[in-house]
């Protein structure tokens, strides 16, 4: 008697010889990114601790990627191609937001028992972090400092510090529909954090009372605004996890902690496009 196979005949056809061929495991590295979890205490919750923050820097390497990619669209007035980044950057930083409730099923005694373990690492120290901040036009000079250990790490630190954020590229696309932006503006060092301006609070109140005409730019903003509005709820859920865990003690690395995630909760990256809704 024949034994009929019952397993799904997709599933059957699957070519199992990869002698010649790229595996699913090559192709993403997994021996080197599964070999990454290098616990330096024997308790149990360090390895969470460890993969929260790979994850979250694997997520940030993806917003760069995308907010990059929309600063040359932008510039080259390819402004849908850089809705379906910034769209993705959004969507991105959900993950990373969710990621801080999984973290926060880290007691504060189990975090003591491998906290000393870390050194003087500190999530203050993420570079990616810092380009993304770099991307959004927030800069100070002192930030380059902590990278100088690393010379090839910190010349890409200081050409990304260089480089124009998304905002200014934004503005410049106001510009360039005709809208008066100040020349001081559109000169401006880009190596300083912006700050916000009258022409431009003028130029997108325009944007924002006639729709119709500036849909594009419209857009634009409200794109900008998700990605800070997801920012800030990022941050938000850092400090009340870092204050879950460790309350107001000082931070690994000697940061200060939670005092100094509150204060950067009142930052705002593209000041005009928040004020604006007060104007409406």
């Amino acid at each position: 008697m024949v034994k009929k196979d019952h397993r799904d005949p997709t599933e059957a056809s699957i070519h199992t010889d990869f002698k010649n061929n790229m595996t699913y495991g090559e192709y993403l590295s997994l021996d080197k990114i599964l070999a990454g979890q290098n616990r330096l205490s024997d308790h149990h919750d360090e390895m969470l601790f460890i993969i929260i923050h790979q994850v979250s820097e694997l997520w940030m390497k993806l917003i760069l990627h995308e907010l990059r990619g929309a600063i040359k669209a932008i510039e080259n007035d390819e402004l849908s191609t850089a809705f379906k980044m910034l769209a993705r950057v959004s969507k991105t930083q959900t993950q990373i937001i969710q990621a801080w409730d999984v973290l926060s099923t880290l007691t504060p005694s189990e975090y003591m028992q491998f906290r000393d373990s870390l050194g003087q690492a500190s999530g203050f120290q993420s570079y990616q972090y810092r380009m993304i901040e770099f991307a959004l036009g927030y800069k100070t000079p002192h930030v380059l400092k902590i990278y100088e250990k690393d010379k090839v790490l910190h010349e890409e630190l200081k050409e990304a510090y260089q480089e124009p954020g998304i905002y200014d590229v934004a503005i410049k696309a106001l510009s360039g529909a005709g809208l008066p932006i100040d020349k001081e503006v559109l000169d401006r060092d880009v190596t300083e954090t912006y700050r916000k301006n009258d022409s431009v609070m003028q130029a997108w109140l325009t944007v924002y009372r006639d729709v119709e005409t500036y849909w594009d730019l419209y857009e634009l903003a409200e794109k900008l605004v998700d990605i800070e509005d997801w920012l800030q709820q990022w941050r938000f859920r850092h400090m009340k996890t870092v204050e879950r865990i460790i309350g107001f003690k000082k931070g690994t690395g000697g940061s200060s902690g939670v005092g100094y995630l509150k204060k950067v909760l009142d930052h705002r990256f593209f000041p005009e496009l928040w004020d604006i809704r007060t104007e409406l």
